[in-house]
Formats: structure tokens, C-alpha cells, sequence
């Protein structure tokens, strides 16, 4: 049986583990308010953005320069895949769902021939990549912290992906992030970045094409906006990425820190009750020692 002290030394442990997890639970709900806006406010321009470019999709006549972000190089062999995770853990299965889809869609690539290369961007990402498939790694970025370096975060990925890009080390770019639904819910999300995926917006547009053609006089040329915004298109992409994720982690370090101060409260409770039977127990032995003793006088 444990001793007092050992019991009471528990019970002060666990609780000073209560306050740092509450404490974080506070400072993480802080910061949602604020990411939250932000993923949010991204949501309809880069949504817009996307639309847009896809309705000019029938102008690029050739891939080649820059419009290649928009037609491809015209093969599907070569594969760079972006798992966005967070810098830091007590999150929950935030990271963990991330590295497992990535994972997952790595091996389904793979068993359809095609090659496949990795661009963690996150250090829970990064690290676990460097230990299960260290050979397909091109480069990795950690610290970018949206939240504080804003859109030049987004610019270090997208300045590398084209960069590689346009070198021909790729044909189709995939990211894995996790998007922002609600304070406890994320929603793992693929979406591919290069070159830009019309499929869902030419089916809203087919509704209406001719009236939509109508509508819209571009000055100057398809072509000449298309080279000029297709770049901005993958950064902009990037950054609402970006801004989800970091909504993401902290709603979901907010409800680990929440369920981890829950539970420890439990703990104590279940501590405090051990702690005043075992107190009990030694009161009961010690009278029964005190009443024998003096029966045996």
C-alpha cells in the first residue's frame, strides 16, 4: 500500500499538470478567435480567384511558361505531395491524421506507378517523413508561422513548388492540410495545387456558360492575365492553407488541453479519495495497536 506522502505528492503533481493544461486551453482559445477570422476571410477570395482562372482555362491554347500552373506539362508521372502539419504536439490527432493520410496517399500513388516526392511543410511532419520515407524528401519548411509572417509564410512554399516546377521535377503537386470546420472538428483535406484543378468549377459554370461568357470583357487578353495571376494563384492557395491549418491546431489543441484538465480533475478526485481511505486505514490500524496494547496491561 502506498504511503501518504506518495498519495499527497500525486495529487500535487497531477494538480499543477490541471493548471498548465488550462492555462493552455485559454491561450489556445485566444488565438482560435483571432486564426479563425483570418481562415475565414482568405475563404472567399481565394475561392473567387479560382473560379476566375478556370473560366479563362479555354483561352490557354499551349502549356508552355507560366501557363503550364494552368494546362500541366501533359504527363502525370512524377508527383510532389505537401503534408501541412503543425510546428508543435499537444494537439491532439491533428498532426497524426495529417501523416496518415499523406501516408496513405503516398502508397496509392505508388501501387499506380507513379513517382512520388515529399514537401513537409510543419516539424511534426517533417520529423515523422525524415524517419518513414527520408529518400523521397525534396525539402521541408518549419517555423513559417502564418500568424505572425502573414502572406510572406505562403511566399517561401510557393517560390520553392514553381521553382521546382518549372525545372521539371514535377508534373502535379497534391496538398494535405487539415481544414478548419468548427472549434473541435478538421477536416482532412486534399486539394491539388499544380496546375490548378478546373474540374469542380467547370461543372458550376456549365449551368450557365454562355450567359457567364457574356458577362465578363477582359482587358488586357486572357493570356497576359493568366501569366500575371496564375503565380499569385498558387501563393494565395497556400496561404488560405496555411490559415486554416493554424485555425485548425489551435481549436484543436483547445479541445485536448480541455478533455487533458477534465481528466486530471477526475484523477484528483480519484487520488483524493485513495489518499482519505488509505488515511483512515492507518488511523483504524493504529487504534486497534493503541486498545490491544492496553488490554495486554
Amino acid at each position: 500500500m502506498p504511503s501518504l506522502k506518495d498519495i499527497k505528492t500525486q495529487i500535487n503533481s497531477v494538480g499543477s499538470t490541471r493548471k498548465i493544461t488550462s492555462a493552455m486551453k485559454m491561450v489556445a482559445a485566444s488565438k482560435l478567435r483571432r486564426s479563425q477570422e483570418k481562415a475565414e476571410a482568405a475563404r472567399p477570395y481565394s475561392s473567387r480567384l479560382e473560379e476566375m482562372l478556370a473560366s479563362l482555362a479555354s483561352s490557354a491554347a499551349s502549356g508552355e511558361g507560366i501557363v503550364k500552373l494552368l494546362t500541366g506539362t501533359g504527363n502525370d508521372q512524377n508527383y510532389v505531395v505537401v503534408p501541412v502539419s503543425a510546428d508543435r504536439g499537444l494537439c491532439g490527432g491533428f498532426n497524426s491524421s495529417i501523416n496518415k493520410e499523406t501516408f496513405r496517399l503516398v502508397k496509392s500513388l505508388e501501387d499506380d506507378g507513379k513517382n512520388v516526392q515529399l514537401m513537409p511543410v510543419g516539424k511534426k511532419s517533417r520529423d515523422f517523413f525524415n524517419r518513414v520515407m527520408k529518400d523521397k524528401i525534396l525539402d521541408s519548411f518549419a517555423d513559417l508561422n502564418v500568424s505572425v509572417n502573414g502572406y510572406d509564410a505562403a511566399l517561401q512554399v510557393s517560390n520553392k513548388l514553381q521553382e521546382l516546377y518549372f525545372d521539371g521535377k514535377f508534373d502535379k503537386c497534391i496538398i494535405v492540410f487539415n481544414k478548419f470546420k468548427s472549434a473541435i472538428s478538421q477536416e482532412v483535406t486534399q486539394q491539388q495545387l499544380i496546375p490548378l484543378d478546373v474540374s469542380n468549377s467547370s461543372k458550376e459554370e456549365n449551368v450557365d456558360d454562355s450567359a457567364a461568357k457574356a458577362i465578363y470583357d477582359y482587358e488586357p487578353d486572357e493570356e497576359t492575365i493568366l501569366k500575371d495571376l496564375l503565380p499569385k494563384n498558387v501563393s494565395i492557395q497556400i496561404f488560405k492553407v496555411l490559415l486554416e491549418s493554424d485555425a485548425g491546431e489551435h481549436g484543436a489543441r483547445m479541445a485536448a488541453m480541455d478533455n487533458a484538465t477534465r481528466n486530471a480533475g477526475e484523477m484528483i478526485d480519484s487520488l483524493t479519495l485513495k489518499y482519505n481511505r488509505t488515511r483512515q486505514a492507518f488511523i483504524t490500524k493504529e487504534l486497534i495497536e493503541i486498545i490491544s496494547g492496553a488490554e495486554s496491561i
